[in-house]
C-alpha cells in the first residue's frame, strides 16, 4: 500500500493558492502575501517562503516555467503549479474543510497558567489582550470596508471574515472573564481551600430538564 503523501503546510497552501492565479516568482509571492495579510494565518518569512517553494518543487507540484532579470537585480526564477499540484490542493483543501484539525493556540495555555499570577496582575494582562482585541477588530473593519468598495466576492476574503469573527468572539469572552474575576463571581484560588464551582457568566448554560420541569 503506498505510503499516505505529506501534507502541505499552511505555507504550501498559501503558495499553490497564488499559483492558481499565474506563474509568479517567490519574492512577488512574499509581496502579494503581505499585501493580503496572508501573514496574519501564516507564518510568513523568506527563508520559509524559499525552503518550502523547493519543497514543491521537489513533490512534483511546481515547476520552473521562465526566469526574469531586471536591470542589475538577481535573477528571477517563476514556477507554475503542476496538476499533481492542483491534485493535492484540492485534496487537501476538502478535507481541512470537512474535519477539525487539532490546533494549539497560546491563549488556552495562558489562561491554564494565570492562577500562578497575583490576581490583579493576571486581571491587568486580560485588560490589555481586550484592548489589542478591540484594535485589531477596527483593523478588520477597515480591510472588510476596502474589500467592500472594491466589491471583491466574499468567498476570496472569507478567511478574513472568520478570523474577525473568532475576534469578536475572544473580545466579549474575555471581557466577560474580566468582569467575572473582578466582581468576585469567579473567586481567584485560595491556598487553604479548593476554589468553589459557581455558575459561571462566561459558560453558556442551557436549563437542564430538571429545571424545565421545576
Amino acid at each position: 500500500m503506498p505510503a499516505r503523501p505529506q501534507p502541505l503546510t499552511p505555507l504550501g497552501m498559501a503558495i499553490l493558492e497564488l499559483l492558481h492565479e499565474k506563474p509568479i516568482h517567490p519574492y512577488e509571492m512574499t509581496q502579494l502575501m503581505r499585501q493580503r495579510q496572508v501573514d496574519r494565518r501564516v507564518k510568513l518569512r523568506p527563508g520559509s517562503l524559499y525552503h518550502t517553494v523547493d519543497r514543491l518543487q521537489a513533490q512534483g507540484f511546481i515547476e520552473i516555467v521562465d526566469t526574469q532579470r531586471q536591470g542589475r537585480r538577481p535573477e528571477r526564477t517563476v514556477y507554475a503549479m503542476t496538476e499533481a499540484g492542483r491534485d493535492a490542493f484540492v485534496d487537501q483543501t476538502r478535507e481541512m474543510l470537512a474535519f477539525p484539525a487539532p490546533e494549539y493556540p497560546q491563549y488556552p495555555v495562558a489562561l491554564s497558567a494565570a492562577s500562578e499570577l497575583d490576581r490583579q496582575d493576571a486581571i491587568d494582562q486580560l485588560k490589555m489582550r481586550v484592548i489589542a482585541l478591540r484594535a485589531r477588530i477596527a483593523a478588520d473593519e477597515v480591510v472588510a470596508k476596502e474589500v467592500r468598495d472594491r466589491e471583491l466576492p466574499v468567498m476570496y476574503w472569507i478567511d478574513h471574515l472568520y478570523d474577525h469573527h473568532q475576534r469578536r468572539s475572544q473580545l466579549a469572552w474575555t471581557e466577560q472573564l474580566v468582569a467575572d474575576l473582578e466582581s468576585g463571581r469567579i473567586p481567584w484560588p485560595d491556598a487553604k481551600k479548593p476554589p468553589p464551582h459557581p455558575q459561571l457568566s462566561i459558560v453558556d448554560n442551557e436549563d437542564t430538564d430538571d429545571d424545565k420541569a421545576s
